[in-house]
């Protein structure tokens, strides 16, 4: 079954179809993880925002190992994760969306893994490539459909590196320049350790990502949280176009 784990911005699929609300229990947290699974078209899918539905947990405190295996308990074995990213090269530009196939981890002190604590074996999971190919794949075609339809094209980036930052302030400047001269195409501050959890537990995990500003210092100026509202809801509705595509495909 699909999973899909919202970001800012996305914290709802309850118009695609009939929502059954769950409240998953997890070794965690002493709190329950809400998410809604959604039957469409014959078929079901797991929704869960990341963020909260009200936007009220920042990235560094987002429990991540209870996300993944609440959604891993519902039965979901792949996860499309939706992220707000800033652009750094010039493909990346605001409005373009980019389904990254690297990542480079600049976090501290998250929670990144289940192999932990006493009489738990620890486990080194291959993570040489952290987005599984085949469902980045499927990602794409999805995308590639929603934009031959749309009415105005947007830029599609197949390939690149997604580098992930703590937050939940945003970059400086200084920083971006040293995560480009690192090879780094986009920065946000959710893959990790999103990415490599789900790894841990044999869930296929890719990204479908919308770049919603130049990140810090690629423009003179400073960075407008309006301007950066204003390119997430353009761009709702042609991220719901393509999830649609892909629930559709895995319903048939």
């Amino acid at each position: 079954m699909l999973g899909i784990i919202g970001g800012s911005g996305l914290y709802s699929l309850e118009s695609v179809g009939q929502v059954k609300r769950k409240r998953v229990k997890t070794a965690h947290d002493e709190r329950t993880v809400p998410a809604e699974i959604i039957v469409h078209e014959g078929g079901q899918f797991v929704f869960l925002p990341r963020h909260g539905k009200n936007h009220q947990i920042a990235p560094h405190e987002i429990n991540y190992r209870a996300n993944i295996v609440a959604l891993h308990k519902l039965g979901v074995s792949q996860i499309v994760a939706v992220n707000a990213v800033g652009g750094i090269t010039e493909n990346t530009r605001p409005g373009a969306i980019i389904v990254p196939d690297q990542l480079i981890d600049y976090t501290w002190g998250r929670a990144s893994t289940y192999a932990e604590g006493e009489g738990v074996e620890v486990s080194h999971i291959d993570f040489t490539h952290p987005f599984d190919e085949a469902l980045s794949q499927r990602l794409l075609n999805a995308v590639e459909s929603a934009n031959t339809k749309a009415s105005q094209r947007r830029v599609v980036l197949a390939q690149a590196v997604y580098g992930v930052t703590q937050g939940p302030r945003l970059e400086t400047a200084a920083e971006i320049k040293r995560m480009q001269q690192d090879g780094c195409d986009i920065v946000g501050m959710t893959a990790m350790p999103e990415a490599a959890l789900a790894r841990e537990l044999g869930v296929d995990y890719a990204m479908l990502a919308l770049s919603v500003n130049w990140a810090a210092g690629v423009l003179p100026g400073v960075i407008s949280m309006e301007e950066i509202q204003a390119v997430m809801r353009d761009g709702q509705s042609f991220l719901h176009g393509v999830l649609l595509r892909l629930i559709k495909e895995g319903a048939r």
